[in-house]
């Protein structure tokens, strides 16, 4: 039995164009597209018709960077699979791409066979996987070529917490070495964690134990060493780089050089980092820990740094980071002592709202808007165009978006399994309103109508920007 549905009258909206055009779903991809009103268009028949005249209709939104169910500092993250991606759809993203964790002595099946099985039949949308190594040696190296076999084609390693993730320029460089070969993808968490745990360690003897004091230890400058560093790693190696949530002007700069160089450099950031501040980190009564993340939140003035990023094309792709820890019990785990505070925030519901925002204040074009927060993260983790785009042949991912709607962001409305909002009372102009995940409505009309299993796994090809 096929299944047919027509979105009508809406402004398509991809990385590429934007058309008034009808839209022909069938079988739960995209099978034509037609501008409204033409014989083609009027020739469009199916079961149900969606009205979007006066909204736009977008891709389904890919996060690329989220940690659900993820172990951190004797806690977990609160979002399960479930929650997580439930949430995902509320904020118009259909696709999302976690991170399994290879444990130190274990081997990068296991960890990836773990994260499986806390996914399987649980997600509302689509997911992917990439793998965090945290031990590279002789037989992790030869897993890194299967993996990409099958599917799994990024890496994550990090220059930060020792004794946790951390890994030395040797094993990084072994690490990109492989992926230069098997045609994976290392992602990088770019901070020197060395020095940055000399200089936690100071703070404290210091008595300087509150939230904000997170932010300076972390400094810009040991993120931009770093990031310099995992470039001059990867270009030994012959490696391409995509480097993970950059928060610095001193970083950006860092990834434009390589850029102009030619170097198959990439970076992210997230809403966090556009959005919020070291302001935020310095809330009084304890209220700073709900920000603290990692790479931390900077001083406002880096913001207009990020946002020439992403308008140069220096910064491709914004992700979130999702990483939800509650201020009850959670972040509370780390007063008297910063270093303690679960480093996470929730974001995964609120990037593409946070997003059209900017498009509202001028950042960016709406273009620009589909293509850092859809179609850039499906090309740079294989998934383009069956995701990240409206297009004859795609995954039936669509978005109905109004474009006027006001709402205000707080943890009274939102979906996350989180206890707080990272943007509470915060007034956007934008919201979605129906969400189809290959075809089937997961929300209507403001409504949840999506399930636990719908969502599938899917493997992904190797970056296609390399290809």
């Amino acid at each position: 039995m096929s299944s047919r549905t027509v979105i009508r009258g809406g402004l398509v909206i991809t990385a590429a164009d934007e058309m008034h055009a009808d839209v022909l779903i069938e079988d739960g991809r995209i099978a034509a597209l037609a501008a409204s009103g033409t014989p083609a268009a009027e020739a469009f028949t199916a079961e149900r018709t969606i009205d979007a005249a006066g909204k736009y209709v977008i891709p389904g939104g890919v996060d690329a960077h989220t940690h659900m169910e993820m172990p951190f500092g004797g806690t977990y993250a609160a979002d399960t699979f479930e929650t997580g991606t439930r949430a995902a759809a509320w904020g118009g993203t259909t696709t999302i791409v976690d991170f399994a964790i290879q444990s130190v002595g274990r081997s990068l099946r296991e960890g990836l066979d773990a994260w499986h099985a806390k996914a399987e039949g649980n997600c509302a949308v689509d997911y992917g996987f990439h793998m965090i190594v945290s031990d590279v040696n002789a037989e992790t190296l030869k897993e890194m070529d299967l993996l990409v076999e099958e599917g799994v084609t990024s890496f994550k390693q990090f220059m930060a917490y020792p004794g946790v993730f951390y890994s030395d320029d040797g094993q990084i460089l072994r690490a990109m070495q492989r992926a230069a070969d098997n045609g994976g993808l290392i992602m990088m968490h770019a901070e020197n964690g060395i020095a940055i745990d000399v200089l936690v360690e100071q703070a404290l003897a210091r008595g300087e134990t509150d939230p904000r004091f997170h932010g300076e230890v972390r400094k810009a400058l040991l993120e931009a060493e770093a990031t310099h560093r995992a470039i001059r790693l990867a270009q030994v190696a012959g490696a391409p780089l995509y480097v993970v949530h950059v928060s610095a002007t001193e970083a950006v700069a860092e990834l434009a050089r390589a850029r102009d160089e030619g170097l198959p450099v990439y970076g992210e950031t997230c809403p966090q980092y556009l959005f919020l501040s070291t302001d935020n980190l310095a809330e009084p009564d304890f209220e700073g820990a709900k920000y603290v993340c990692s790479t931390p939140l900077r001083p406002r003035e880096h913001q207009a740094a990020l946002w020439r990023g992403l308008r140069t094309d220096d910064l491709q792709v914004v992700s979130t980071d999702h990483c939800p820890f509650c201020f009850v019990g959670q972040k509370e785990l780390g007063r008297g002592d910063f270093s303690r505070i679960p480093n996470g925030l929730p974001g995964v519901e609120n990037r593409m709202d946070l997003l059209h925002q900017a498009v509202v204040d001028g950042h960016i074009g709406r273009r620009r808007w589909i293509e850092i927060a859809c179609a850039t993260p499906a090309r740079m983790f294989g998934m383009y165009p069956k995701k990240g785009t409206i297009a004859p042949g795609a995954d039936a991912d669509v978005v109905i978006y109004d474009p006027h709607a006001e709402q205000v962001l707080s943890a009274e409305t939102h979906h996350m399994n989180v206890d707080y909002s990272a943007y509470e009372g915060r007034r956007v102009t934008g919201r979605v309103e129906t969400v189809l995940s290959r075809g089937e409505s997961v929300i209507h009309e403001r409504e949840y109508t999506g399930h636990a299993g719908h969502g599938v796994y899917t493997p992904r090809s190797t970056c296609q920007f390399l290809n």
